[in-house]
C-alpha cells in the first residue's frame, strides 16, 4: 500500500468510512477522516478509534482498503 492510494480514500468527497485490512488479518475502521494520522515521512499512519485507542501501522501491512458498505449484507470490496 502506498500512502497515495490511502490518501484517495481519505480525501475522497464526500468522505467514505473504510476498513484497512492488514498482513496479519486484523481490521481497522477508519469512521471519519479526523481518526486517521500520518507520519511525515509517509510510510506510518496512526488510527484512532471511538474510545481513544489508537494503532500505529506501517503501509507495508495493509493489503487492502474496503469502503464500508451502509447496509448489513456483505457486498463485493473495492480494492486499493
Amino acid at each position: 500500500m502506498t500512502i497515495e492510494q490511502l490518501r484517495n480514500f481519505y480525501h475522497a468527497r464526500p468522505f467514505r468510512p473504510f476498513i484497512m485490512h492488514l498482513a496479519d488479518g486484523r481490521q481497522l475502521a477508519v469512521g471519519h477522516p479526523e481518526f486517521l494520522a500520518t507520519a511525515p515521512g509517509g510510510r506510518t499512519v496512526t488510527v484512532y478509534q471511538l474510545d481513544e485507542t489508537s494503532t500505529v501501522v506501517d503501509l507495508l501491512q495493509v493489503t487492502d482498503l474496503e469502503i464500508k458498505s451502509n447496509s448489513t449484507k456483505s457486498g463485493p470490496r473495492k480494492k486499493s
